[in-house]
C-alpha cells in the first residue's frame, strides 16, 4: 500500500490547487500553494517504497 502513496499525494496536490485556486478568498492562493507542497514533499518521501525491478534481477 505504501507504494501507492506517492501518486496517491501527487493527484491530491493537483486536487487542492484546482480546487483551491477557484476561491477568491484572501489567503487561499497561498494556503492551496503551501497545503501543495506538502503534499508533494510527501509524494517525494514516499518514492523510497516503489520497487526496484533491477534489484530482483539477478545479474550475470
Amino acid at each position: 500500500m505504501k507504494r501507492y502513496l506517492s501518486a496517491m499525494f501527487l493527484i491530491l496536490s493537483a486536487l487542492i490547487l484546482i480546487i483551491g485556486l477557484r476561491f477568491d478568498y484572501q489567503w487561499s492562493g497561498i494556503a492551496s500553494w503551501g497545503l501543495s507542497f506538502i503534499c508533494l514533499i510527501f509524494a517525494a518521501y514516499f518514492t523510497k517504497y516503489i520497487p526496484n525491478e533491477k534489484k530482483g534481477k539477478k545479474q550475470s
